[in-house]
C-alpha cells in the first residue's frame, strides 16, 4: 500500500491572525521530550519566527499539560546507544531553547498542567510565560538522582538568583503558577476558568502591535542583557532616533502626544 515513512509530527504549527502556535503533540506522554520532538520544536521555532505574517510565536502543550521533561523510554534507549546518542537528545533540546533568543519576534510559553524538568527549562528560555494558576512546575531532576541538561543550572540562577535557584534545584520543590510569577519565572498567572480568554487577549493584543517596534524592543532587551548599561543605553538611543526618524514617525508620534485622550495606549 501507500505507506508514508514520514514520522508523525510530534510538534504541530498553525498560523492565524499574525500568531504562530506551536503545539507539542505527545499528549499520552505529557509531551515528553524525544530527539525528534526537540528537533521538530527547533525547526518550528526557526521557520515560524521569520515569517512575515507572524508577529508572535506561542508554544504550548496538548492534552492539558505543557511538558513533563525528557522521555524516560527515550533516555533508556539512548543510554544503550552510548554517549553520542544521549548528547543528541540534549543538544537538540538546547538548540530549541536557544532558538527563542534567535527569533526576532517574541516567543511566549503558555503553560498549564505539568511543566517539569525540560518543560520547566523551556519556560526559563521563553521571552514571556503565561501560566495557569493551578500549573505544576518544578525542576524535579534531583528527585530521580539526576542533574538538569536543558539549562536550569545556568538560566535559573540568572532569573531568580543563586539562593533560590539552588533551593529549587536541590529540593525539587513544586511551584504553582502564582509562585512562578512571584519568582519572575512567569509574567502572569490566570485561573483555569478564564485562562484561555486571558491568554488570547494578551497574545492577540501583542500580535496587533507595530511589528518593527516589537522586534526592536526584544532585540534591545536581549542585547542589552549581554552588555553593560552604558552600551545598552547607547544602542537604545540609536534605535529610537532611527525608529522615529523613519516611517514610524508622524502618526505614531502624534498618537503618543495625545495619549491622555482616547488615543492608543
Amino acid at each position: 500500500g501507500n505507506v508514508s515513512t514520514t514520522p508523525t509530527p510530534v510538534v504541530e504549527v498553525t498560523v492565524a491572525d499574525a500568531i504562530a502556535t506551536i503545539t507539542l503533540n505527545r499528549p499520552e506522554q505529557m509531551n515528553a521530550i524525544t530527539v525528534e520532538l526537540g528537533e521538530q520544536l527547533r525547526r518550528a521555532l526557526a521557520e515560524s519566527s521569520i515569517r512575515a505574517d507572524v508577529n508572535v510565536v506561542v508554544v504550548r502543550g496538548s492534552g492539558g499539560n505543557f511538558c513533563a521533561g525528557g522521555d524516560f523510554a527515550e533516555v533508556e534507549r539512548l543510554r544503550a546507544v552510548g554517549a553520542d546518542g544521549l548528547r543528541e537528545l540534549f543538544v537538540n533540546f538546547s538548540l530549541a531553547c536557544a532558538e527563542v533568543a534567535r527569533s526576532p519576534v517574541p516567543v511566549i510559553a503558555v503553560v498549564e498542567g505539568v511543566a517539569m524538568a525540560g518543560g520547566f527549562e523551556f519556560m526559563q528560555a521563553a521571552d514571556i510565560v503565561l501560566v495557569r494558576e493551578d500549573a505544576r512546575i518544578a525542576d524535579n531532576h534531583i528527585r530521580f538522582g539526576q542533574i538538569p541538561g536543558g539549562g536550569s543550572t545556568q538560566r535559573l540562577p540568572r532569573i531568580v538568583g543563586r539562593q533560590r535557584a539552588l533551593g529549587l534545584l536541590l529540593s525539587g520543590a513544586r511551584l504553582s503558577g502564582g509562585e512562578a510569577v512571584d519568582l519572575g519565572l512567569a509574567y502572569a498567572a490566570w485561573p483555569a476558568e478564564t485562562f484561555e480568554a486571558d491568554v488570547q487577549a494578551f497574545v492577540g493584543a501583542l500580535a496587533q502591535r507595530r511589528r518593527d517596534a516589537v522586534i526592536c524592543i526584544k532585540k534591545l532587551v536581549l542585547q542589552g542583557l549581554g552588555t553593560d548599561l552604558d552600551a545598552g543605553l547607547a544602542a537604545e538611543l540609536d534605535a529610537v532616533v532611527a525608529h522615529i526618524g523613519g516611517d514610524a514617525g508622524g502618526d505614531g508620534v502624534r498618537a503618543f502626544g495625545t495619549r491622555d485622550s482616547a488615543g492608543p495606549r
